[in-house]
This record gives C-alpha cells, sequence and structure tokens, in this order.
C-alpha cells in the first residue's frame, strides 16, 4: 500500500506565503513524478506543477514565477509565494510511482485547503 499524506495549506492575506508539503511512503521503489494540482469549487481540477525523477519541472502559466516545486525522495513541496485570491482552492498532492512488485501506480493526497483573502 502506498500513501501520500499532505500538510501545509491554510489561511493567509494575498500577498502571502504558504508551503505545501506531501510524503509518500509504503512499497515504493522509484519515483517517476510528483506534482501538484489544484481544484476551487465549481471548477476542474488543474495542474500547477510537477516534477520528475530527473528534476524537470513544469508550472501552471498563472503561477510561474510565484510557485516554486521540489522534492526529495518520495517528499514533495510547493512553495508559494505572492499570493493571490485566485489561488484559493483545495490542492492535491499526485505521484506516479513504480512499486517493489515492479507495478506502476498514480497515487493521491486527500488534499489540503488553501484560502487567500484579500
Amino acid at each position: 500500500q502506498v500513501q501520500l499524506v499532505e500538510s501545509g495549506g491554510g489561511l493567509v492575506q494575498a500577498g502571502g506565503s504558504l508551503r505545501l508539503s506531501c510524503s509518500g511512503s509504503g512499497s515504493i521503489l522509484a519515483i517517476s513524478a510528483m506534482g501538484w494540482y489544484r481544484q476551487a469549487p465549481g471548477k476542474q481540477r488543474e495542474l500547477v506543477a510537477t516534477i520528475t525523477s530527473g528534476g524537470s519541472t513544469n508550472y501552471l502559466d498563472s503561477v510561474k514565477g510565484r510557485f516554486t516545486i521540489s522534492r526529495d525522495n518520495a517528499k514533495v513541496y510547493l512553495q508559494m509565494n505572492s499570493l493571490k485570491p485566485e489561488d484559493t482552492a483545495v490542492y492535491y498532492c499526485n505521484a506516479a510511482f513504480i512499486l517493489t512488485n515492479l507495478q506502476r501506480g498514480d497515487y493521491w493526497g486527500q488534499g489540503t485547503q488553501v484560502t487567500v483573502s484579500v
């Protein structure tokens, strides 16, 4: 079994910063990629940032220059600076792992609420 546990969400004023963390545990042999998605009320879930096993990153255009994704083994972080009210959403950690039984799996965290007030 594999689990992703997130932390770090909360309420912050516009212009402030938050750091999200996500830790993977279980029968993980290797990591293909990890990332963060978000879903605002009434909207579809969207990709915020991803990082591959080789360290390549990809960002949603609206967060470029403000958010930074990083990874340390099976932990992934999202440093969010200069937050805007439109960043308000539930943020989900996602990971593509290769398990010790050599199967590949795609996993989601439980989500953490980020609320940015004006």
